[in-house]
């Protein structure tokens, strides 16, 4: 069954997401990070513009199929055009329909209040629905009462 985590509280999505990318593939892992097209340009420009020694070999999922198939990180507006089935990042307002068919799901929902967080909640209960137990953790910083 798909493992679904829920990072919360992160107050950087793009940054945060650089951060996954760069663990899973360090670990040898494949991750598709679908989303819409501006984010995903967005992060695009985001990852080329790393450190020379921080950089991750990624694509966009339009690129031609020797690119495609050699990148370890591909970014998409299409789960289901990830051409592996490992790590999934959803940026993406809905839950992904492909969702179920990866070994792992990851949401990154913002620090802010709003309409992101919203969703975040909705697609929450979606995978609830189709039998998944989302797992949270909080990024925030934890503040101390007194």
């Amino acid at each position: 069954m798909t493992e679904v985590a829920f990072h919360l509280n992160v107050a950087d999505r793009r940054h945060h997401v650089c951060r996954l990318a760069r663990k899973a593939w360090r670990q040898g892992a494949r991750v598709f990070i679908a989303g819409p097209a501006a984010e995903l340009e967005a992060l695009d420009r985001m990852l080329w513009a790393l450190e020379p020694w921080e950089f991750l070999p990624h694509c966009l999922a339009d690129a031609p199929a020797p690119v495609l198939d050699a990148s370890p990180i591909v970014l998409g507006t299409q789960a289901a055009a990830a051409p592996w089935r490992e790590v999934l990042v959803n940026l993406g307002p809905q839950v992904p329909e492909a969702f179920a068919e990866f070994a792992r799901v990851i949401e990154v929902v913002p620090a802010e209040e709003g309409e992101e967080r919203e969703r975040a909640r909705e697609r929450w209960r979606v995978y609830q629905a189709a039998g998944h137990l989302p797992v949270p953790h909080d990024l925030g910083v934890r503040r101390s009462g007194g």
